[in-house]
């Protein structure tokens, strides 16, 4: 079997491509990430938590119609086995009419929605935003088709760009006094430079077409993910779309930040890392074997290196937020650390789908999304009786039990069982967990010191952040060392010793 390029796909030369995707991709979403968290932080401590409240009022609207962009129809041409032009012109003129039309609801429904909110701003910010759907079909074909061919540094070199303008679009709007539509103006700024600089790198110069004949395959793919879409911004949007009617913008403000903040690693990593594990698991579709080993791998090197990250921000909430937010912020605390005690559960549900869809059952999917669209909200409409903490507890109550559904549904198709799954990420879990305990034992036994100012309260999470760095890998020697080991190998981008193509 040959890929795209002619190169063979061997286990040494698909492993080397994949290996050398990871890098890409990951490395320029870190890089990508301190640019935008520089000027995110800065802009944060401008703004006012009842700003970033509208935002999030707009967001979840942006968030559920999102899923009409028609993302899935185009990523539908990764999973085929071969494409032509004509194909990639009818993904791209569908494309076209999907996000029009989504503009166009979202412009004429702006006032309705304003009114459930009662908030008469959001009106204004979200006929605004509507200009961003337009920008989607020129970002979405030439990504898939980078990502087809594994080629993600050019990918990499836009993201980079888009970044760096969005960062500094922030920030000048937030010094030029513009408040909350710093929240609108950036965003748009950087979604249309990757749009530019996508269709520069690819060199993608199409004509779309308007016949879709022959394109039931790739609808019914993409009609599949985008309900599995649906599905899971019902699942994940549902908070702030009921809380909105009950929690004024200040709290809702608090709790939106909190999210995203205990969130941005499972939102800003683990997609490009999936992004990744799509096409190349995709690849090994006809080696169940070998994609079932380079899935659990993939398991186990992503919570090795995600479980640390949670369990630090839980233990060290206080610190982190005073030094990267500002005292004004500090309320959300307890809110960070509810959240950050959830995400190891949602990062292993969020690694379940590539493989799924990947093996063409993207049904599967849907089921799971289906599940939780049902469950979260019923969660959240208990929570928020209890307040904004009784919302943050509705993600740690109910996402194991999705997590669980997910587990029963998808492991039979990708050929492991869940007890394996569990194995997998069990080394990053325990210890970060032992991890944790320490942390915790230091931070109590220095209750007090080098707390006076916001240049001593950085210098005891720098320390804190230390000891824990320090003490999980003490931990990994002595609980996991094949673990370590595999990590480190990773790393040094040497090749695995099993003859595995590693996704990761």
């Amino acid at each position: 079997m040959h890929l795209d390029n002619g190169e063979l796909l061997t286990d040494k030369g698909f492993a080397n491509r994949v290996r050398s995707a990871v890098f890409w991709r990951s490395g320029s979403q870190i890089v990508s990430q301190i640019v935008m968290w520089g000027s995110t932080l800065a802009v944060i401590r401008i703004l006012d938590p009842s700003d970033y409240g509208l935002f999030a009022m707009t967001q979840v609207v942006m968030v559920m119609l999102a899923f009409l962009n028609g993302y899935g129809f185009a990523s539908s041409l990764i999973q085929q086995e071969r494409i032509d032009p004509f194909r990639v012109r009818q993904a791209f003129g569908l494309l076209l009419i999907l996000n029009g039309g989504i503009a166009a609801i979202q412009f004429a429904a702006a006032p309705a929605i304003a009114s459930y909110y009662g908030q008469p701003m959001v009106s204004d910010m979200l006929r605004w935003q509507a200009l961003a759907y337009l920008a989607t079909p020129f970002m979405a074909v030439p990504e898939v088709l980078m990502s087809r061919a594994l080629d993600f540094r050019r990918l990499a070199i836009v993201n980079l760009i888009s970044a760096l303008v969005g960062a500094l679009v922030s920030l000048g709007c937030a010094l030029a006094g513009l408040g909350v539509w710093t929240l609108v103006i950036a965003p748009a700024a950087m979604m249309w430079t990757r749009a530019i600089g996508l269709c520069i790198a690819q060199r993608f110069i199409v004509w779309p077409s308007f016949d879709f004949r022959g394109t039931g395959s790739m609808i019914g793919f993409g009609g599949a993910m985008l309900t599995s879409h649906l599905l899971w911004s019902v699942q994940t949007q549902a908070d702030v779309l009921i809380a909105g009617r009950v929690l004024d913008p200040h709290a809702l403000g608090l709790y939106a930040e909190a999210l995203f903040l205990a969130h941005v690693f499972a939102a800003k990593v683990i997609p490009p890392l999936n992004e990744v594990a799509f096409p190349a698991y995709s690849r090994l579709q006809s080696d169940p074997a070998r994609l079932s080993a380079a899935f659990l791998t993939a398991i186990r090197l992503i919570m090795l290196i995600s479980c640390p990250v949670y369990l630090g921000l839980a233990v060290t909430a206080p610190e982190a937020i005073y030094t990267l937010f500002g005292e004004k912020w500090l309320e959300m605390v307890p809110l960070v650390q509810i959240f950050a005690l959830s995400m190891p559960v949602m990062t292993l549900h969020i690694l379940m789908a590539p493989a799924v869809n990947a093996l063409g059952q993207p049904r599967i999917t849907v089921r799971c999304s289906a599940f939780g669209a049902a469950l979260m909200p019923l969660m959240f409409l208990i929570g928020v009786q209890f307040g904004v903490i009784g919302l943050a507890m509705a993600w740690l109550i109910g996402l194991p039990i999705v997590l669980g559904f997910t587990l029963w549904q998808s492991c039979p198709v990708i050929g492991v069982r869940a007890r394996d799954v569990l194995l997998a990420g069990w080394p990053g879990i325990l210890s970060a967990v032992a991890m944790a305990i320490v942390v915790i034992a230091i931070s109590r036994g220095t209750q007090g010191v080098l707390v006076d100012g916001v240049l001593q309260m950085m210098l005891r999470l720098a320390m804190l952040a230390a000891i824990g760095g320090l003490s999980y890998v003490l931990m990994l020697r002595v609980l996991a060392p094949t673990s370590l080991h595999e990590a480190i190998r990773l790393l040094k981008r040497q090749p695995p010793e099993p003859e595995v193509a590693l996704p990761v």
